[in-house]
């Protein structure tokens, strides 16, 4: 989805920065990043292993603090917040989706997606729980615990979770990861029907060429420095 020229991006970087270790052992993973993502876009980020891409994700949701640069994210000066408000900075702007599902296991599916929400304080999570989980073909299986569940349907469930609070912005890393390529296919063409449904903007690590090239963009990493930004398509 191509968004209007005079609307605000969503992802607004400038020369991010991040080093981790001290001293001698001090390791420059991001070079200085620029990125600017427009509401609704989707964008894939490729490169090889040590590229920078996790470490940049993990940098735009807030589970990193950059070293230096500027990032807003939705609204959210994240450059100028400490962890804690990073994480309150995060609810309700970002959801992510990951290789390994992270579901409770001692609680059901639709516990699951509705605990986060409820704990942000929203009234209607139990029910929003429920509505998102029947939107991605889980009704009958609101009440089934992770261990009773395929890992399809597990990623199901981490879907849903990620997008019941309605967050503007959609992370995946590898989402596919850990299932067969049939399940993987399905899990695919279902995240980019419930992305389009809630108009979220979906910012995706994969190392499929072919998926890549659904998204609207694609951004491709090496050395802690984006070295190409094409656009492809839409989804």
């Amino acid at each position: 989805m191509t968004s209007p020229a005079t609307a605000s991006p969503v992802i607004d970087a400038r020369d991010l920065r991040l080093t981790l270790g001290d001293g001698g052992a001090a390791t420059e993973i991001l070079r200085g990043i620029d990125l600017r993502v427009m509401p609704g876009e989707t964008l894939a980020l490729l490169g090889p292993s040590g590229s920078g891409k996790s470490s940049l994700m993990a940098v735009l949701t807030g589970l990193e603090r950059a070293s230096s640069g500027v990032l807003n994210v939705a609204g959210a000066d994240f450059s100028k917040l400490d962890e804690d408000a990073l994480a309150l900075a995060r609810r309700g702007r970002i959801g992510i989706v990951l290789q390994a599902f992270h579901l409770l296991p001692t609680m059901t599916a639709q516990e699951n997606v509705a605990t986060p929400m409820e704990l942000a304080g929203e009234k209607t999570a139990w029910d929003r729980a429920g509505a998102e989980l029947a939107a991605v073909g889980l009704a009958h299986r609101l009440t089934h615990y992770p261990t009773q569940l395929s890992g399809g349907e597990q990623q199901r469930v981490a879907i849903a979770r990620a997008l019941a609070p309605r967050p503007p912005l959609l992370f995946a890393d590898e989402p596919t990861g850990n299932l067969d390529q049939s399940t993987g296919e399905a899990i695919i063409e279902l995240l980019f029907a419930r992305r389009k449904k809630t108009g979220a903007t979906l910012v995706m690590i994969t190392h499929d060429e072919d998926l890549a090239h659904r998204c609207d963009r694609i951004v491709r990493l090496a050395d802690g420095l984006i070295v190409s930004d094409e656009r492809v398509g839409a989804a």
